[in-house]
């Protein structure tokens, strides 16, 4: 079951793979041991998951918060489940609402204030979560991060230079400074911060198993700071909110099988690359060749040709459905556009980075989830809710106001969402749950680390670790600065737009792998966390 990989450190690294019968891998360490507290004392991967996403809207606040939107993909121990806890929009927007509000010009939502806030759907995934399948009271699984918010903690490095980079922009929204600058200031490396208004939200939350959030005071609250700051949600669009059970949709490659959540996300876009890039014998070329680097990108790019064009909220409608995206046929169809010499514009929009949050749990009877959450671009709106530390993700602007587009904004839809968790599967059975964060980096990430474990043998580790490239548009990529120079210029030769970029963090993604080595009571898993982040991989 260890997939005869090459345990040794490929690329240079700050980490080394993690192994254990039980595991959280997380971008802060905090958050992972928060997740281990709970499996020690009785609970199961599921109430690890909750703990350590609690903890994450503290200890990364610049990616997510108590605001955010959830994706998750689980294992139960018989089969795969998938939970949407993205939010709708506001029962008041129609393209009409953001034309008088904003100018007939506009061709999306805006990407900051109350205009960009849908209904934040985390926490009302983490109950659903806890009711279904978690062991150990909710209230229990919100505890280390309460400790969190009222202790405070030292801020990590590349949290930081994020939060530095974010205060410029966002100090004038509502509540934004109040929260997040504490003395005028972001905090300096190591500096504490602590956040009473969110302790105070977590307690509330914890005691009424999300209903505060969810039509209760904080909901309240929440309406009432809106209407003072040119913003509409309501009470009401709080109280209608309801996570949706899904199944998961996926595609067979290389002894495997990829699963996604199905639309209003991207995780699609992993899946139609997958069935694009199978048409190619990627196994012949060197793992970091410009030939194997090349397919990859061109793959990726015919992909989200179609995904920019098709993907929303499917309740509402889409021109193909996922069946069709991901027929064999019209795969192989796709694959032939693709000249493995020559890279080509496939023409689409461009996604806007993003700011996420990726965790990943497993136990030794066998759960493994794989939880994704997002503020999505750098601490979301900039809106935080005074008196409670409700940080508002913008998903409002992954909406278009174009009323052709199945996309365009309509009172009580989803947006087009970027985050994504993803889960492996072999013969039916789990193999590996895994994420990587970063807007449209994630299905990028998701392929190329794929590709690096199951056709090339590299462990998860250093599949995380490797140089990682990102598509923008046409024939734009960039590249990490680790990216051996030989394959840059290969890709150069090859007609692409290669921009050269030494911040990882930025443009790269983050990501972290729990790979199931055998009975996990026995063998137990393999885990890795990106170095990309403050993270860390951590068990027992």
């Amino acid at each position: 079951m260890t997939h005869h990989f090459d345990w040794t450190a490929a690329y240079p690294s700050t980490r080394l793979p993690v192994f254990a019968r039980n595991v959280v891998s997380t971008s802060h360490p905090l958050a992972a041991q928060a997740g281990l507290r709970m499996m020690q004392q009785g609970g199961n991967a599921i109430d690890a998951a909750i703990a350590a996403a609690a903890a994450m809207t503290l200890l990364e606040p610049c990616s997510n918060g108590l605001g955010s939107d959830a994706f998750c993909i689980l294992w139960d121990g018989e089969r795969l489940h998938g939970l949407n806890a993205s939010g709708p929009a506001p029962r008041a927007w129609t393209p009409d609402y953001f034309a008088r509000r904003h100018g007939g010009d506009a061709t999306r939502p805006p990407m900051r204030g109350w205009d960009s806030v849908t209904v934040p759907g985390a926490v009302a995934g983490w109950v659903a979560l806890s009711e279904r399948f978690g062991k150990l009271a909710f209230a229990d699984l919100l505890a280390p991060a309460i400790g969190i918010a009222e202790r405070g903690y030292a801020v990590p490095i590349v949290n930081q230079q994020k939060w530095a980079a974010a205060a410029p922009l966002l100090k004038a929204q509502p509540g934004w400074a109040e929260a997040f600058l504490p003395k005028g200031r972001p905090p300096e490396v190591g500096e504490r911060f602590a956040f009473a208004a969110a302790a105070r939200a977590l307690h509330a939350i914890a005691k009424t198993r999300g209903a505060a959030l969810y039509g209760g005071e904080i909901a309240a609250a929440a309406a009432a700071h809106a209407a003072a700051n040119g913003g509409s949600m309501t009470v009401e669009d709080f109280a209608a909110f309801e996570p949706e059970w899904v199944d998961p949709i996926g595609i067979d490659a290389w002894g495997h099988r990829l699963h996604e959540i199905p639309p209003n996300g991207q995780g699609i876009a992993a899946l139609v690359a997958l069935g694009i890039l199978r048409h190619f014998d990627i196994a012949a070329q060197p793992v970091d060749s410009a030939e194997c680097q090349h397919l990859q990108i061109e793959a990726m790019k015919l992909a989200f040709a179609d995904v920019y064009e098709h993907v929303a909220d499917p309740r509402a409608g889409m021109r193909l459905t996922p069946a069709q995206m991901l027929d064999e046929s019209y795969l192989a169809e796709r694959a032939r556009l693709i000249d493995p010499k020559r890279a080509q514009r496939f023409g689409h929009g461009q996604a806007p980075r993003g700011g996420t949050i990726y965790l990943t749990t497993a136990d030794e009877r066998g759960m493994m989830v794989s939880f994704i959450q997002s503020n999505y671009m750098g601490f979301g709106s900039g809106v935080v809710v005074p008196g409670w530390g409700i940080s508002m993700q913008n998903r409002g602007y992954g909406f278009v106001l174009d009323p052709q587009s199945p996309n365009c904004v309509a009172p009580a839809k989803r947006p087009f969402h970027t985050i994504i968790p993803a889960f492996l599967t072999k013969d039916g059975r789990p193999q590996m749950s895994f994420g990587v964060m970063g807007g449209n980096m994630q299905p990028q990430g998701h392929l190329q680390t794929l590709v690096r474990m199951l056709v090339h043998g590299q462990q998860p580790q250093a599949a995380c670790d490797a140089p990682r490239w990102r598509f923008n548009q046409g024939l734009e990529i960039n590249v990490e600065g680790s990216m051996d120079p030989k394959t840059v210029q290969g890709l150069v030769e090859r007609g692409h737009h290669v921009d050269v970029i030494n911040d990882s963090y930025q443009d790269f993604g983050a990501g972290q792998f729990i790979w199931r080595l055998g009975d996990p009571a026995v063998e137990g898993y393999v885990a890795a966390s990106d170095p990309r982040r403050d993270g860390q991989a951590a068990g027992f």
